[in-house]
């Protein structure tokens, strides 16, 4: 701790400052953003922190300055990549590129094997674009998919879901995990490897339950109507061809190469760096590698080959649109960085370090539970994973754990029981046409549950082997 201050009266400003971040969240209409905000000043007067700016031992401490600190520091990381991510998605989504990639894994896994398909459709159109905005993109083609075969549209659904939802909460560059790399100050490169590794386990487990489960329960297909009803179940019938117009939509190259190139250029730079390949034309793939150029190239490489497509004003119009959805981002991943800043300056972090190693605490519980806790009471998991992240990021770190598992934790957290206070529960089953409560939870709220009981296992494996 600080010169002054005390761990207790700390640790009760954080406790207190949590409640009030929780309820306000829950209970009225201020922002997440403020929210987190409010709940940095308030663990900071309870707490005893300086008023005003106090050098002590050399550095100058105060309520403020560790907000404007933490808030920029965060966002001088990751807020460029957000903002060229989401303007990316968005023309993934006005261009049809997105359908494109369903449509590709289709044909590449062939007859028998469209869940898988839906679900590794999923699985890498989410890394760019928002997992709810995806499922609408790309359910008609589930629906369309089911009335062509005969197969349950409900177990498609769960797949192409579960697809999205996994990456979405765990690789970069989707903002959450962005976020939380941004917050804990660890390699983007070396997250993207292992989060893509670890979330494959989760989404074959939930492949496997909308493969084998769900058509038992809910076997249903739409009708000539477009209507999801329910029929007695039936074997597929492959007879049927998919009648989708694909003749004006981007060619598969041109829409898998934004998003592959910058995640090849984030790999080979991490990968160099690990293996000291430093010189000669290494150096200029390094420097493209990194986070902000990879992710500015694929920006780009979507404006000159997909963009162009569309006109100039709506070109403009729909990257304005991901803009606004990037600010709004940015401004919650700074406030988890402003409070995850309090918590370092002043000193807490090592103060509760010290007690969890005391009592023979694993430290890893800490951001799993937060994170999990956070996703169970308020529904966002990009909240959720950095509320934990902003809170144990200086814990983890001083118990002298590696911030990557501490990270990866508190991503896989965020995806515990997703239910009614959560956009993408509503988005699953309103397009699916689940309206019973409980079918709506066997739908989504058992999928994401399956999803976060794997990366829990996961997460204990790496510590007890790994790191």
């Amino acid at each position: 701790m600080i010169e002054g201050l005390s761990g207790d009266r700390m640790l009760i400003g954080l406790l207190i400052g949590i409640v009030f971040l929780i309820y306000v969240i829950l209970k009225t209409k201020i922002h997440s953003f403020v929210a987190l905000i409010l709940c940095t000043v308030i663990v900071g007067v309870i707490g005893g922190m300086p008023l005003t700016n106090t050098v002590i031992n050399g550095k100058t401490v105060s309520i403020v300055n560790s907000i404007t600190s933490g808030f920029g520091g965060t966002l001088g990381s990751i807020g460029i990549i957000i903002g060229f991510g989401v303007i990316m998605g968005q023309i993934f989504e006005a261009t049809g590129a997105a359908k494109r990639m369903a449509f590709t894994f289709l044909n590449l896994f062939g007859k028998k094997r469209e869940e898988e398909a839906m679900a590794l459709t999923g699985f890498f159109v989410s890394i760019p674009i928002f997992c709810d905005s995806g499922f609408v993109i790309l359910s008609p083609i589930a629906k369309a998919i089911s009335e062509a075969v005969k197969k349950s549209v409900i177990g498609l659904g769960v797949a192409l879901g579960a697809g999205l939802v996994v990456t979405h909460t765990m690789v970069p560059p989707t903002p959450g995990p962005l976020g939380v790399c941004g917050i804990f100050g660890i390699d983007v490169g070396q997250f993207i490897l292992f989060t893509l590794v670890l979330s494959i386990p989760m989404t074959i487990g939930c492949l496997i339950y909308a493969k084998c489960y769900i058509p038992k329960k809910l076997f249903r297909i739409p009708n000539e109507k477009g209507e999801i009803v329910d029929v007695p179940y039936c074997e597929p019938d492959f007879t049927s061809l998919l009648k989708q117009d694909l003749s004006n939509i981007p060619g598969t190259m041109e829409s898998f190469a934004p998003l592959v190139v910058p995640i090849l250029l984030i790999l080979i730079n991490t990968v160099s760096v690990a293996f000291g390949a430093t010189d000669g034309v290494m150096a200029y793939l390094i420097f493209l590698g990194q986070p902000i150029i990879a992710v500015g190239i694929g920006l780009l490489i979507s404006i000159f080959t997909l963009a162009r497509r569309l006109d100039r004003k709506t070109a403009l119009a729909e990257m304005e649109k991901g803009m606004a959805s990037a600010g709004i981002i940015m401004l919650v991943t700074g406030g988890g960085g402003a409070l995850g800043q309090i918590i370092k300056d002043s000193g807490l972090g090592n103060y509760i370090a010290n007690g969890m190693a005391e009592a023979s605490i694993p430290i890893i519980i800490l951001p799993l539970a937060i994170s999990t806790v956070m996703r169970f009471i308020q529904g966002s998991g990009t909240v959720a994973m950095t509320t934990a992240a902003s809170i144990s990021a200086s814990i983890v770190i001083a118990a002298g754990v590696d911030p990557v598992l501490g990270a990866i934790a508190c991503c896989v957290g965020s995806l515990f029981f997703s239910y009614f206070n959560d956009s993408m529960f509503w988005v699953v089953n309103r397009m699916l046409g689940v309206s019973e409560v409980k079918e709506q939870m066997m739908v989504w709220s058992v999928t994401t549950t399956i999803a976060w009981a794997i990366g829990v296992v996961e997460v204990f494996i790496l510590d007890l082997v790994w790191f």
